[in-house]
């Protein structure tokens, strides 16, 4: 899921007794409205299906969005009373939420009482000013606390995780290692109430339609009875749990596993790993197959080759010379793919459909690798055998955005300049790289950069 910065918890959360009442005209008009409107039929139970089924559609990731998602359009403006317009908003969003089958007295009793809470605004609109290097990322999120952790773990709920992994073919291990990295194993799920902070994020209008639709989402959870609102709890992106689900997600993926009538991706351990399990499954797992390997590459290989949209079977690449670092063969992938987080100086794994399983997660080869080698070293294997360029440092957001702006100007097509390092801008600085004879790698430099802004 994320990656959102953790909540600041020494923020004092509203009094509830300070909770708005809904106006009575609001509610004689959102309930007239509602009375003109056919409610959907109600979203299935995941928990019914004892099966994973292929997905005929792509599903969602389990977490909020990027921090970089392009913001909407619209919404409040700065410096006027949010209380008042928030209430305003809330009123109105009620009608909105009863055409959409939302029962009344939900929307009375948790949409009429949510909170505005400005500390979400603060986070949603922070942006970090450095972006952080492949290493320095892995180093925390694979640390030795983390594995040992993730160790006493899975041999404290090894009976409950091996029924999740029985149930869905997704190994003990990778369950556990996406707990390790949602949640540090449930010790920090966030603090702010999930209605609290979608309704803020939907009212604030930078992502307003997602807002929304995850709001009456959440709102459904709570209809249906699986957790009360007041213990919905989450992050400020509104991903909630020990493995940080959207509430559409929740919907779609999440599993009674004890057998309670709840999903409770909060206070239950089985429901916690079969819904993990369940997402994955349906997210394309595969049962017969590992994530993949850590690999040596040719001295002839193409770094440009490695990337997502470059796919072949596991005999291809070993046909051109790729090896494992531990001397084995090399594990049969479907689609297997070669990723170099780091360029041509830093290590390389082949990967599958499993990898992008785990990016369906999150859609970060940094987050998917990391969940990869903690559950590698989780089942006691070794950690990463190459070394990293730790001599680089990484650009800062502004530093990107000059390098983006630079390639656009030499005519290598870079997107839209925005500070982040997407598919279009590793594409235009592969092309910078050929053009001056170097490793096309599409790995940012301060070496690069400064060749790219000196004056002609």
């Amino acid at each position: 899921m994320q990656r959102t910065p953790p909540e600041d918890s020494s923020v004092p959360r509203p009094s509830p007794s300070l909770a708005f009442s809904l106006p009575l005209v609001a509610w004689v008009a959102a309930l007239a409205l509602a009375g003109c409107a056919s409610a959907p039929p109600p979203t299935p139970r995941p928990e019914a299906v004892k099966a994973p089924l292929p997905p005929t559609a792509p599903p969602a990731t389990a977490g909020a969005p990027s921090l970089d998602a392009p913001a909407s359009t619209g919404g409040p403006v700065m410096g006027v009373d949010h209380v008042a317009g928030f209430a305003a908003w809330r009123d109105a969003f009620s009608a909105q939420a009863l055409q959409a089958g939302i029962q009344p007295r939900t929307v009375r009793d948790v949409l009429g009482r949510a909170q505005w809470q400005p500390r979400v605004v603060e986070l949603d609109r922070a942006q970090p000013e450095f972006t952080r290097a492949p290493w320095t990322y892995l180093d925390s999120a694979v640390s030795p606390q983390r594995i040992a952790q993730g160790q006493a773990k899975l041999a404290e709920h090894s009976a409950t995780l091996e029924a999740a992994a029985a149930r869905y073919g997704v190994p003990t291990t990778v369950v556990t290692a996406i707990w390790g990295m949602e949640s540090n194993y449930g010790s920090n799920f966030g603090t702010f109430r999930t209605v609290d902070a979608l309704s803020t994020l939907a009212y604030e209008g930078r992502r307003r339609t997602w807002a929304q639709t995850e709001l009456l989402a959440a709102l459904r959870i709570v209809d249906q009875g699986d957790i009360a609102a007041d213990r919905m709890l989450g992050s400020w992106a509104g991903a909630m749990g020990h493995t940080q689900f959207l509430p559409s997600v929740f919907l779609a993926y999440a599993v009674d596993a004890d057998g309670d009538g709840h999903r409770d991706i909060w206070g239950s351990v089985p429901d916690v790993a079969a819904s993990t399990a369940h997402f994955l499954a349906r997210s394309g797992w595969q049962a017969h197959e590992t994530w993949g390997a850590e690999v040596l590459l040719p001295p002839s290989f193409d770094h440009a080759r490695a990337d997502p949209g470059t796919r072949q079977t596991t005999a291809q690449w070993e046909a051109e010379g790729v090896k494992a670092t531990d001397g084995q063969a090399l594990p049969t992938l479907s689609g297997a793919f070669i990723v170099s987080p780091a360029g041509a100086r830093g290590p390389a794994f082949l990967v599958g459909a499993n990898f992008r399983a785990i990016l369906r997660y999150n859609n970060s080869v940094n987050y998917a690798l990391a969940v990869a080698l903690l559950s590698r070293q989780i089942g006691g294997g070794g950690p990463v055998v190459a070394a990293w360029p730790r001599d680089l440092a990484p650009l800062s957001r502004q530093q990107l955005q000059e390098l983006q702006e630079a390639l656009n100007r030499k005519g290598f097509a870079a997107g839209t300049p925005d500070g982040v390092m997407g598919p279009a801008t590793r594409a235009g600085l592969r092309g910078y790289q050929r053009s001056m004879g170097v490793v096309a790698d599409g790995y940012p430099t301060v070496e690069l950069l400064e060749r790219l802004t000196a004056p002609e």
